[in-house]
């Protein structure tokens, strides 16, 4: 199971929001490519990064910052956030990301979805987000009446990889994460599942490691709830392929 520290950013700083609410946010790094770089020094392969202000006003603002990130550390490094069109898809590709993520565009634009998809394969992943068992989108905002794991099958059927999924109730929270929902997902052949959302411990990344092909790790490694070293080292311990 790899290890995706996560690096969320706005206006160019490393911030962590608390239940995708920006009004609570909290800055980290002013710097994204030194924490970048520490996160590699720690033995990070593979990183998790989301641009907030794409997210929440669809303008590029960090894409100068992502570019310095990828080509200053050399890790494997998976963007979204307001990724919307092939046009953004493409320049982020083509600007050395390793896979982009797909979010709400994916549920209200299946023919996007379908056209990533097509056009460039496991480089695309999308992002679930649950609350209460249902998709949430527009930045958690809106609750869809789609189940989210017959929609993670969906997704499946329509040649997605990759599915990144966060139960928004735990985001943040370093309550611990949804394990029941691993355990149910990892059971949808054929489609690699990211755990995200609440990882709090050591414990839980075992139990992970047996339902899940990689985890991604944030407010727990920013606030020191968990060493990124003893992280890795319990993750990728019989890792599987990404």
């Amino acid at each position: 199971m790899k290890i995706f520290p996560a690096i969320d950013l706005r206006d160019g700083k490393v911030v962590r929001l608390f239940q995708g609410d920006y009004d609570k946010m909290t800055v980290y790094n002013q710097n994204p490519v030194e924490t970048a770089k520490s996160f590699a020094a720690m033995g990070a392969s593979c990183l998790h990064v989301v641009d907030l202000d794409g997210a929440k006003d669809g303008k590029l603002v960090n894409f100068d910052t992502i570019f310095s990130i990828v080509h200053q550390v050399g890790m494997f490094v998976e963007v979204g956030g307001g990724i919307r069109n092939m046009d953004r898809v493409r320049k982020y590709l083509d600007a050395g990301v390793s896979r982009v993520i797909l979010g709400t565009a994916a549920i209200t634009d299946p023919d996007f979805l379908q056209e990533a998809v097509q056009t460039y394969g496991d480089k695309i992943a999308v992002g679930v987000d649950a609350k209460d068992g249902f998709v949430a989108i527009n930045g958690w905002k809106e609750v869809t009446d789609m189940e989210s794991f017959s929609f993670c099958k969906k997704l499946r059927d329509m040649g997605v990889k990759t599915v990144i999924y966060t139960d928004i109730s735990k985001d943040g929270g370093l309550s611990g994460t949804n394990l029941d929902a691993y355990e149910k997902l990892q059971q949808i052949e054929g489609l690699s599942i990211t755990a995200s959302g609440g990882i709090s411990s050591l414990d839980e990344i075992k139990k992970l490691r047996g339902m899940v092909d990689a985890a991604i790790l944030g407010k727990a490694i920013y606030s020191g709830i968990l060493d990124l070293k003893e992280a890795i080292a319990a993750g990728e311990k019989g890792e599987n392929t990404l």
